[in-house]
């Protein structure tokens, strides 16, 4: 059986490495030059998801991930009540893992493996080109490529006029298992520990009536630190924030994937968690074709779709409504969410939903 996945990043190569542990032959094309992926960049990974990964992805070294046990959220200022306070004693919450090292990791183990196999995605590569290969499933985690522009453009999109500023802050040496997100008038901060000492930090910026340099954004993340002694501030990366739901997952044998199928505001941490419950599902759906000794084909693709469009775009939707409630709280100064958020927080039971609807999404 012989697979095509097209892209790079964390989620191209999370899921040639779960293809190839069943012993599926991955060509992966790729564009030639060196990746200079930010080392401000981290992921979170719910606690479900990261068992998966390390079972049946690739075992995480315990030197690479940082345990979250506790989030804290606040709106406006950190000397106020928390609106919500997230915490399990006998479990962990998630992991915190730094972009740049697990794709370092996840790269130099496929290219040890015979069933993996790189190639270089030339400019005059095209559709008929990659079936001559006769592959069972072509699989596109880029959305700038022939096959998207072709296959892959119906979609529901949203533009939030954010800009998503990501850096990391060096501080003094504490105890730091603690995730602070604070809603503030610019925009939700996330405060997401990766060490004792360091401190990876989200800030999803308004940017629709005013701009901001990074000087502004500096000192906007001084004003909301919420406990670190700074040593240190990492040079700051930005990107622009927006959502999408493709219509379609799939054309013939050829599958959209990762953020092709859904993008997410990064204010609930979801989006690779999102992917990584997709690729749950589509690895299960192989496996089963494997051990009844199916041929690997289109109608996996259209079970996969059948099995997360309408999950994912919930999850999606449920995220974007989070979003402008706290936007709207802003604007009109009522705090009405921000009120039915407390009463949330205090009930036992509501608060575990959210635990575990965050950490498994909609299957739990």
């Amino acid at each position: 059986m012989n697979v095509c996945i097209i892209g790079e990043g964390l989620t191209a190569l999370s899921l040639a490495k779960s293809l190839i542990n069943k012993k599926i032959n991955v060509h992966y094309y790729h564009k030639n030059r060196n990746s200079n992926f930010s080392s401000n960049r981290t992921i979170g990974i719910s606690k479900s998801n990261f068992e998966f990964f390390k079972e049946k992805i690739f075992q995480i070294s315990k030197n690479n991930y940082w345990k979250i046990n506790r989030i804290e959220i606040y709106t406006d200022k950190i000397d106020t009540e928390n609106l919500l306070k997230f915490e399990n004693d006998k479990n962990d919450l998630f992991y915190m893992i730094k972009n740049d090292e697990l794709l370092k990791s996840l790269k130099s183990n496929l290219i040890k493996s015979k069933f993996f196999k790189k190639i270089i995605l030339k400019k005059d590569i095209n559709e008929e080109s990659l079936n001559k290969k006769e592959y069972d499933l072509i699989i596109n985690c880029d959305a700038g490529n022939f096959l998207a522009k072709k296959y892959f453009t119906k979609k529901i999109s949203k533009n939030y006029y954010n800009l998503a500023y990501t850096t990391i802050l060096k501080h003094k040496k504490i105890d730091n298992n603690t995730a602070t997100q604070i809603f503030t008038k610019q925009g939700p901060i996330a405060f997401l520990p990766i060490s004792k000492i360091e401190t990876s930090v989200v800030y999803s910026i308004d940017i629709k009536n005013k701009k901001f340099n990074n000087s502004d954004v500096i000192d906007l993340i001084k004003k909301n630190n919420p406990k670190y002694k700074i040593n240190k501030i990492n040079k700051l990366n930005s990107f622009k924030l927006s959502s999408s739901n493709l219509r379609n997952y799939h054309y013939k044998n050829i599958l959209a994937f990762g953020d092709m199928l859904h993008r997410v505001h990064p204010l609930a941490g979801q989006g690779f968690n999102m992917t990584i419950r997709d690729l749950r599902i589509l690895t299960k759906i192989i496996e089963d074709k494997i051990e009844l000794g199916i041929q690997l084909d289109s109608l996996i693709l259209d079970e996969f779709e059948k099995k997360t469009k309408d999950k994912n775009f919930i999850f999606s939707k449920a995220i974007d409504l989070i979003y402008e409630s706290f936007n709207l709280d802003k604007k009109v100064q009522n705090k009405s969410f921000s009120k039915i958020l407390k009463g949330i927080g205090k009930n036992k039971n509501l608060n575990n939903y959210f635990i575990k609807l965050a950490d498994a999404g909609i299957n739990f």
